[in-house]
């Protein structure tokens, strides 16, 4: 989802760099579905909102495309538990698909069925189930004349499941048979899977065992076939055969192109030497048709050379394009050996870091036997080899640590190459970047950990406004303060409080020529000698855990690539406060 989410926001840059008002809009709607996927509504919302007034004020839009986002725009708020806002809007869309002659010639096709659909489960949501039977009907009647048999079948799913909520598990079998006759037909082959589980389920609380061994297997084949990495390996397959054909065509094209300009030059010259034989003829005839001929004659030669010339700047422009990409595909290798070398940095430094605290442990620890056997009374045999087998230890500890400090230099050296060289600076709307890269972080959080909920709270300054930075290094300084911000909270959960209520806020406000981050979470916190340690990129306390250690990496990029500061103040089991402080001028 964070991948898909970063596509669309390369689109979005694209449609609006190039003007194209109907493009921006259908992006925004499609990142709209994307934070929906997410169930993340507020984002969705405002997208779609934005999607909405480009379509408002742009003239000639596409009346079925406004339906879309109106329709889109109810279903989110379905998804919030704000029903009155939802039906507005749904009635809303609904009208407009009514009354408007140009929604049914639309190319994207009559969204009747959807809109209907979406209503009935808006009155499904209101425990209405009569009314919700009604929309679903409507819904499968319309796609009919549409021949929209996807818009069918999930009408008759929807059906089903209501029939199956109240128990008449009957009319359920029928029109979940109904759904998977179309969707074996279309294939539909998630809605095979979904109206084949409806049938086992009926037909196992009827205990009709055939027939529910019959309906599982059809869903079990379905699920292989929905989700068989042999078919991934097929369409790759397919993608590149298309390539090929593409590529072949193009071939082709410009070999016709070649031999039609061929033809073309041959008939000219032809054509040109048959009038010159004509004026040559004549020349001992007419002195004037002698001066026209040799006026032919420079005009061929200066066209000659004009042609030379134009030919001698496509090869040289050719050669400088060659160069050009030897030159693109070197930096590239280059980039790309820089973030290995990160990513290899990055899982060396905390097996480094534990290596050399426990070999100073170890040190430590020989040290004391040294002195507690100095207080024991052995034999003198054994005294001795002991002694020799302690100092033994305490060399290859000492070899240990001087290794790991090897080790600790060479990883500093690859982070820093890594980081190194001039990445291009953009224009970036701050507040909506620090907001994007919070939610795909808490995403990524949850990823890892499905009961893992906190609230996010964000205060952004208008003020703020664009800037100029690589987002690329900025997004990533911020992300490792906000893993850290959520891996003190998980780490509060983990004491049990049933009145705990995890937060986390984002507040960003601008002051002169500088701009001010705060990141406050209401965690476990961190004691003094903890904060110390979780600026250092190789801690040695154990109370440092591995969501921490991105830390000191945002420090290092917030401090040399922005002149900007970092610090927290953080009180155990109450908060933790993360201040960031960054000198960046305010874009016009």
């Amino acid at each position: 989802m964070p991948q898909a989410l970063r596509v669309d926001l390369q689109a979005l840059s694209l449609n609006e760099a190039s003007h194209d008002t109907e493009g921006t809009a259908r992006t925004l709607n499609q990142t709209g579905l994307l934070y929906y996927a997410l169930e993340d509504y507020q984002p969705s919302l405002r997208y779609y909102f934005r999607a909405l007034h480009l379509y408002d004020t742009a003239p000639n839009s596409d009346p079925s495309q406004v339906v879309s986002v109106l329709t889109n725009i109810g279903a989110s708020y379905m998804g919030t538990g704000q029903l009155d806002s939802a039906a507005y809007f749904l009635n809303k869309a609904w009208l407009l698909t009514r009354t408007s002659p140009a929604v049914h010639r639309s190319c994207w096709g009559n969204p009747a069925p959807y809109v209907l659909r979406e209503l009935g489960l808006l009155e499904a949501s209101r425990k209405r189930s009569h009314e919700a039977l009604s929309y679903y009907r409507q819904s499968a009647k319309v796609a009919g004349p549409e021949n929209d048999l996807r818009s069918a079948c999930r009408s008759y799913q929807y059906i089903s499941e209501l029939y199956q909520q109240n128990g008449q598990l009957d009319s359920c079998i029928i029109y979940a048979r109904k759904a998977l006759v179309l969707s074996q037909s279309l294939p539909y082959v998630l809605g095979v899977v979904r109206s084949s589980n409806l049938l086992t389920d009926s037909f196992k609380k009827l205990d009709k065992g055939d027939s529910t061994l019959k309906y599982m297997s059809i869903m079990l084949v379905a699920q292989d076939s929905l989700y068989n990495p042999q078919r991934i390996k097929q369409l790759d397959a397919i993608g590149f055969a298309e390539q090929q054909r593409l590529r072949q065509l193009e071939d082709e094209q410009v070999a016709y192109a070649a031999r039609v300009r061929l033809l073309a030059a041959i008939a000219g010259v032809s054509g040109l030497l048959l009038l010159v034989t004509i004026l040559w003829r004549n020349n001992r005839q007419q002195q004037h048709a002698n001066q026209r001929l040799r006026a032919l004659n420079e005009q061929v030669t200066h066209q000659a050379e004009e042609l030379l010339a134009q030919r001698d700047s496509v090869t040289r422009t050719l050669q400088e394009l060659k160069i050009t990409q030897g030159q693109l595909v070197l930096r590239e290798r280059m980039a790309s050996l820089g973030e290995l070398m990160a990513g290899v940095a990055y899982e060396i430094q905390n097996p480094v870091s534990c290596v050399r605290k426990y070999a100073a442990i170890s040190v430590d620890l020989c040290q004391e036997i040294k002195t507690e056997l100095t207080q024991t009374v052995l034999p003198l045999d054994d005294k001795e080899l002991v002694d020799e087998m302690l100092q033994n230890l305490g060399r290859n500890q000492e070899k240990i640590m001087h290794h790991s400090q090897r080790a600790e230099s060479i990883v500093r050296g690859m982070l820093e190459y890594s980081h190194a060289g001039n990445q291009p600076r953009q224009a970036t709307n701050l507040n909506q970047l620090a907001e994007e890269y919070l939610r795909l972080t808490y995403h990524d959080m949850r990823a890892k950990s499905h009961l893992f909920n906190v609230a996010l709270l964000l205060y952004p300054d208008p003020a703020v406004g664009w800037v100029d930075i690589v987002r690329q290094d900025l997004g990533r300084a911020l992300a490792g303060v906000y893993t850290t911000a959520f891996a003190s909270i998980q780490q509060r959960l983990l004491q049990g409080d049933e009145e705990y209520v995890p937060q986390v806020s984002l507040t960003t406000k601008r002051i002169d020529s500088e701009v001010e981050i705060c990141v406050r979470d209401n965690g476990a916190g961190y004691s003094e000698a903890t904060q110390q340690a979780l600026f250092k990129r190789f801690p040695t306390t154990d109370s440092i855990s591995d969501a921490t250690l991105g830390l000191a990496l945002s420090n290092d990029l917030l401090t040399k690539s922005y002149r900007g500061k970092l610090s927290m103040v953080s009180f155990e089991n109450e908060y933790t406060e993360y201040l960031i402080y960054l000198s960046l001028p305010l874009l016009s």
